[in-house]
C-alpha cells in the first residue's frame, strides 16, 4: 500500500498493491496493521457504511461531533466520485480549508479522513457505489451538515450537465461561520 499526504497533510490518499492476470484482480482493501504502520494511525473501525448513488448526487459535507466524531476510510467500488474533506479544527493552520481526491472503482483508492473534518462526494458516473468505514458508530444527536456550496470554504466543483441532487439535510447545511467546529 502506498499512503499519500493531500494538500492537509493529516488527509491521506491510500492506494492499494493490486494483483491481477486474465482472471481479474484482487487487492486487500484493508489491513489494520499495514495501516496503522503507513499512516501513523493506528484505527479500530467500529461501522461499515455503504451507499448507491446516482450521478449528480452530492451527499454532505457531513460530520459529527465528540464524543462521537468519527474516522472515515472511503473507497469506490463501481462508478467515479469526486470526494471532499473540509478541515473543521479552529487550532488548525487549515482550518476553513478543503482537500479532494478523484475515487473511482478503477483507480481503487481510497482516502482517510480524521476526526475533525466534514467529508462530501459528487457523483460522476451514471452509478456509484461507495463504502466507507468508521472510527465511531452514527449518532445522530451528534450530526452536523455545512452547506456543500458555502462560499467561504469555495469548494470548486466539477462542472456537470445536471444540478445537484441534494438530501433535504444537505440543503439545510450551514455555513462554515454558523458550524459547530472541533478545537
Amino acid at each position: 500500500m502506498n499512503v499519500q499526504r493531500l494538500s492537509i497533510p493529516d488527509v491521506m490518499l491510500i492506494t492499494p498493491k493490486v494483483f491481477g492476470d486474465e482472471r481479474g484482480y484482487f487487492y486487500e482493501s484493508f489491513n489494520a496493521k499495514l495501516f496503522g504502520e503507513r499512516t501513523g494511525s493506528p484505527m479500530t473501525f467500529v461501522q461499515d457504511n455503504h451507499s448507491s448513488s446516482v450521478m449528480g448526487t452530492l451527499r454532505g459535507l457531513h460530520y459529527q461531533l465528540a464524543p462521537h466524531a468519527q474516522g472515515k476510510l472511503v473507497r469506490v467500488v463501481e462508478g467515479t466520485v469526486f470526494d471532499v474533506v473540509v478541515d473543521l479544527r479552529r487550532s488548525s493552520p487549515n482550518f476553513g480549508q478543503w482537500t479532494s481526491a478523484i475515487l473511482s472503482a478503477e483507480n481503487q483508492q481510497q482516502l482517510w479522513i480524521p476526526q475533525g473534518f466534514a467529508h462530501g462526494f459528487l457523483t460522476l458516473t451514471d452509478r456509484a457505489q461507495f463504502l466507507y468505514k468508521t472510527t465511531d458508530y452514527y449518532a445522530p444527536q451528534a450530526e452536523r451538515c455545512i452547506a456543500w456550496n458555502d462560499p467561504q470554504i469555495a469548494i470548486d466543483w466539477p462542472k456537470l450537465t445536471v444540478a445537484p441532487v441534494l438530501s433535504a439535510k444537505d440543503q439545510a447545511g450551514v455555513k462554515l461561520t454558523e458550524a459547530e467546529c472541533f478545537d
